[in-house]
């Protein structure tokens, strides 16, 4: 553990210190582009965050690689060397379309490029668990179209949900964590060396999102564009692709018959598939983007103002306010299914994730409610739950269209920029 915790404190440190220095470089190399309709932010802000992650990532392996347990990963395994190589694909495609805005399809060639360069190497999916039918081998080309989908799926999954300040990195960052304690538990638990390397992928994930997150909260100094939100969706991908159909689930000691042994560790087969839980808020959102846009007749890498994190800014929240909620799902999500791992058969797990839910709920509706304060209490609490006095409700409204100085705001009209304006004014 101490390794793995040593490897994740320097691949946020190199992250955290290289990215003041990127934030320079990409404005010095124009790579800011013009606000957009569909974006949040108000001010240009630059991209090319994924360098600093790229470099982080980078000497995350290379501690790892001398370090004495780590070490034998790279020995005995050339998935962290597969993964190296995929990442450097990725990373180069996209600080392209940072600087100089590449076509969609381009974008994708090179994701599935990137996924088979992994394949070649030898990180891919083996052979699958399905319940009542056993371990299922696949066929070379199987395994390869598999592995190729899962990758391009979490990379534009990742990809569409960053839309706001710290959302993409913190809600990665959740879903490694929680993959994390489920690959070590195998390679502790278990002895199942063939864990170790996801391990080590998302030991690298975790410092590479949290060494970023300062610089990328609200109100955001720096974005991760392309560069780098499809760098970790990458990683986020192949960590789980080493686990699945790499791991023989004979080896966990559960023998009985085939199908019995299947059905007792149901719990166990479905992190295996963890791109699918822990990103499962990014993954609607993308069924969702591309349902919508292909029924309105447009392409489905079209970008609009559509997405959850902008259904949460129409709805009323804040930028801080929606990230959380996000933040709060995705967390929800991803350990509620490491707990039902862990003891399946237990309801309080199954009422607490149930609870949990009602909670966020609650909180998706909060600005529906307007409470206000008792007269005695108001001193104690924010303004915008005090009770107006007579003739202040225009000027509260006034106040409320203010636009934000630090660098985004709420979507939707604008009144006040309207009545700014001189007649005859065009929009």
């Amino acid at each position: 553990m101490r390794e793995y915790l040593l490897t994740l404190c320097i691949t946020a440190a190199v992250t955290y210190l290289l990215t003041g220095p990127v934030r320079k470089f990409a404005i010095v190399a124009g790579a800011m582009p013009e606000i957009r309709a569909r974006d949040v932010h108000r001010e240009p802000t630059p991209r090319l965050g994924g360098i600093a992650m790229f470099f982080g990532l980078c000497a995350g392996l290379l501690v790892a690689d001398h370090l004495t347990n780590l070490g034998e990963v790279f020995a005995e395994s050339n998935e962290p060397r597969a993964l190296l190589s995929g990442a450097a694909l990725i990373w180069l495609i996209g600080v392209l379309d940072d600087k100089f805005e590449i076509d969609a399809l381009i974008k994708l060639g090179g994701q599935m490029i990137a996924a088979g360069v992994m394949v070649m190497q030898g990180l891919t999916i083996l052979w699958l668990p399905i319940p009542s039918v056993g371990i299922v081998a696949l066929t070379q080309w199987q395994g390869t179209l598999l592995t190729v989908a899962l990758v391009v799926i979490t990379i534009n999954a990742v990809n569409f949900v960053d839309g706001l300040d710290g959302l993409a990195a913190g809600m990665v960052c959740i879903a490694s964590g929680a993959f994390f304690m489920y690959a070590y538990r195998l390679w502790y638990s278990y002895g199942i060396e063939a864990a170790a390397p996801a391990t080590l992928f998302a030991a690298v994930l975790m410092g590479m999102c949290l060494g970023f997150l300062p610089h990328n909260m609200h109100p955001a100094r720096i974005f991760m564009g392309d560069s780098g939100s499809m760098l970790i969706g990458l990683v986020l991908a192949a960590g789980a692709i080493s686990v699945t159909g790499q791991v023989d689930p004979d080896v966990m000691g559960l023998y009985i018959s085939e199908r019995s042994t299947v059905y007792s560790m149901v719990p166990v087969y479905i992190p295996l598939l963890m791109p699918l839980t822990i990103i499962a808020i990014p993954a609607a959102d993308l069924i969702l983007a591309i349902v919508r846009r292909t029924w309105r007749g447009q392409s489905p890498f079209a970008a609009d103002r559509g997405h959850l994190h902008h259904r949460l800014l129409e709805i009323g929240h804040s930028h801080s306010r929606a990230v959380l909620i996000m933040y709060f799902f995705s967390a929800v999500i991803a350990f509620g299914t490491l707990a039902y791992t862990v003891n399946a058969a237990s309801m309080w797990i199954v009422l607490g994730i149930a609870a949990l839910n009602a909670v966020g709920l609650f909180l998706l509706l909060l600005p529906r409610f307007t409470p206000r304060a008792p007269r005695w209490a108001e001193r104690f609490v924010p303004p915008r739950y005090r009770r107006r006095k007579p003739g202040t409700e225009a000027a509260g409204a006034v106040a409320e269209w203010q636009p934000s100085l630090n660098g985004a705001t709420a979507l939707g009209e604008r009144p006040l920029d309207e009545e700014r304006k001189p007649a005859g004014a065009r929009h």
